[in-house]
């Protein structure tokens, strides 16, 4: 572990939130300054997910002031805010091996520390994961018990927020949302909230006065919990005509403070004890900026997300030297999307709030009138793309593997029942690395296939890639999986002329004698080498097939291979339990062939962060476990 140089005198003596709240309210500036700077100097060296945490600072640690948490229940959304919490919460040492095989985990996580009260690294789960623990609390007498859920960079704008909120609304409870508003999801957020959200202002004096006054009431006996609810709606009434502006939370219930500015330490810790004993549901709305405390972050939040090294001085960015490197998949996605899009009026781009990860910002540079982000809303995504499919245009909707599973209705109900033209490109699939269990694409090709009408597909290269893109925006081909991974493909040169590729092909690689490798997908890559290694070192010969499309399967090729060969290797980056080799083992038994069959992929497990070359080889999915795995067939 680094030796943790810079000298940080208040931080340095915080090792739980409890030591945090020995200090005075005028030295929490302070405490949020060198928390900034230990996140700065540590990010530099060791990449994370740096301009939302920079953000949430001062919201971190007025929080851990004024609750007495694990006790009181903090609820993170998405998880990119929370590296102020780690350190706050007894991982400062720890925290040099972020996102690092066998090191702390890249968001919070109840495996991991008790201050981490729920998983969050999917977007929008904040409101109903802590109306749950509310509920709860009550249930159970724990009347002392405060729940707070903390929802920002985008979440509001995904469907499960406003379920959440609905449900707020209706069930007794005393939970506080803070909406953590800093206009970003990673790229700049978007829609009808954001611009809501924007507009919205309400007096936090006239809060302040009518809580005030409301306690003045009880005591008085004049006011019981039903006349409290009259009267918030009654004033709520006012408060709209004379502003002129209705308010979507107290419509629903919610009393709503703000909004503040959340770089206000001391404002925001004096804010959150006015309201710590409010009963009845409340949000807090806090207006914050993204990387704050790093001018560069600031200036240009959206490359600052995940910035990978930089000089913390300078804030100049360390790239990496791409000069006859492989381009990433994604950056061949978002070029051969733009060029399909000149050739075709038809295709339009679709994306959840991921225009630069996905690399659909290419298309959205020249064809702005053509690509909509749609936020973090992935089952909208879906359905918003089977709806234009429907009325005769070509949607290419790109959606992370991992957050496809938030779609998994939309894409059966929306595209595939009516046999909607739609491309669903699953960027990020199979094993992802640093970000760890919340975002490897490990299950899409197994909750996929038993989908009928879909087409799902994987390329070996970005040649590959490029073919089946041009085949799915083809007439009559009705919706369309394609899947690869995030990171470099292997061919410098990828441009190519497109073509057609039939449907349900997949190829001969290599012919052989002794044993039949079948993958699919980039991994086909490592097996190639696996094989050129065993062949070079003994006598034998190995058949190495690319299926290519998982369904429909290549029965032909299916059956050579049957026909042919009584030692099957299957080798795939997706989880073993229904995925390709179990697509291979069904079709063998249905049609009477039994050979002995050897099935890598990924384990019945949830897999580590790690880098991805770390995790391939403890799934043994890597290049020598690929060659174990063959040469115990010879």
């Amino acid at each position: 572990m680094k030796e943790r140089t810079d000298h940080y005198p208040l931080l340095e003596a915080i090792h739980s939130p409890a030591d945090l709240r020995t200090l005075t309210v005028e030295q929490l500036p302070e405490v949020c300054e060198e928390l900034r700077q230990d996140i700065i100097h540590e990010l530099a060296v060791n990449p994370g997910h740096f301009a939302a945490s920079m953000g949430a600072v001062d919201l971190t640690v007025a929080l851990h002031y004024v609750y007495n948490t694990p006790y009181d229940r903090i609820v993170w959304d998405v998880g990119h805010q929370a590296y102020g919490h780690k350190i706050l919460t007894g991982r400062r040492e720890q925290f040099p091996t972020n996102r690092k095989f066998k090191g702390i985990a890249p968001f919070p996580t109840p495996l991991e520390s008790e201050y981490d009260t729920f998983a969050c690294g999917h977007a929008s789960n904040s409101i109903s994961a802590a109306l749950g623990m509310a509920v709860a609390a009550m249930e159970k007498g724990e009347k002392d018990r405060h729940v707070v859920a903390v929802i920002g960079d985008g979440s509001m704008s995904g469907g499960l927020a406003f379920e959440g909120l609905n449900n707020v609304s209706s069930t007794p409870n005393d939970m506080l949302i803070i909406l953590n508003d800093n206009d970003m999801a990673i790229d700049r957020s978007v829609g009808g909230m954001k611009q809501y959200l924007f507009n919205l202002t309400t007096s936090n004096s006239y809060n302040q006065l009518r809580f005030r006054l409301s306690k003045l009431l009880f005591r008085m006996g004049l006011l019981n919990e039903e006349r409290r609810k009259a009267l918030i709606r009654f004033a709520n009434s006012l408060k709209s005509i004379a502003a002129m502006q209705q308010n979507i939370f107290e419509g629903m219930n919610i009393r709503y403070f703000g909004p503040i500015d959340g770089h206000d330490v001391k404002k925001l810790a004096k804010t959150l004890r006015d309201i710590k004993e409010l009963k009845g549901p409340k949000l807090l709305h806090l207006h914050t900026c993204k990387g704050k405390g790093f001018a560069p972050a600031e200036e240009n939040p959206g490359p600052w997300h995940a910035p990978g090294r930089f000089n913390p001085e300078t804030g100049e960015r360390i790239k990496e030297d791409e000069t006859n490197l492989p381009p990433k998949f994604q950056d061949v996605f978002g070029e051969t999307l733009l060029e399909l899009a000149r050739q075709n009026p038809r295709i339009v781009g679709v994306t959840p709030a991921m225009p630069s990860g996905c690399s659909m910002n290419i298309m959205m540079a020249e064809m702005p009138e053509r690509t909509f982000d749609v936020g973090i809303a992935e089952g909208h995504a879906a359905t918003f793309s089977g709806g234009m499919a429907k009325e005769g245009l070509q949607p290419f909707c790109n959606i992370y593997s991992s957050f496809m599973q938030r779609a998994y209705d939309n894409v059966i109900h929306d595209i595939a029942l009516l046999r909607l033209p739609v491309v669903l490109c699953l960027d990020r699939a199979g094993l992802v690395g640093e970000d760890g269990p919340t975002h490897h694409g490990a299950f899409d090709m197994a909750c996929l296939r038993p989908i009928p009408n879909l087409t799902i597909a994987s390329p070996m290269d970005e040649h590959e890639l490029r073919h089946l893109m041009y085949t799915a925006q083809l007439p009559d081909k009705g919706p369309f999986v394609i899947r690869y991974p995030r990171g470099r493909g292997v061919l410098v040169d990828w441009r190519c002329p497109m073509k057609a590729l039939p449907v349900g092909k997949g190829r001969r690689l290599k012919e052989g004698r002794e044993v039949a490798v079948v993958t699919i997908g980039p991994i086909g890559n490592l097996a190639a080498k696996a094989i050129a290694r065993i062949e070079a070192e003994r006598q034998v010969t190995i058949a190495h097939y690319d299926l290519r499309f998982l369904k429909p399967l290549d029965e032909e090729l299916l059956r050579e291979v049957g026909e042919g060969f009584s030692r099957i290797v299957t080798v795939e980056d997706g989880v073993l339990k229904g995925g390709m080799g179990s697509a291979l083992l069904e079709w063998m038994a249905d049609q009477g062939y039994t050979p002995r069959v050897k099935r890598l992929g990924l384990p019945d497990q949830f897999v580590e962060h790690g880098s991805v070359k770390q995790l391939q080889a403890i799934c043994a999915i890597d290049e020598a476990s690929i060659q174990a795995a063959i040469e115990a067939m010879l």
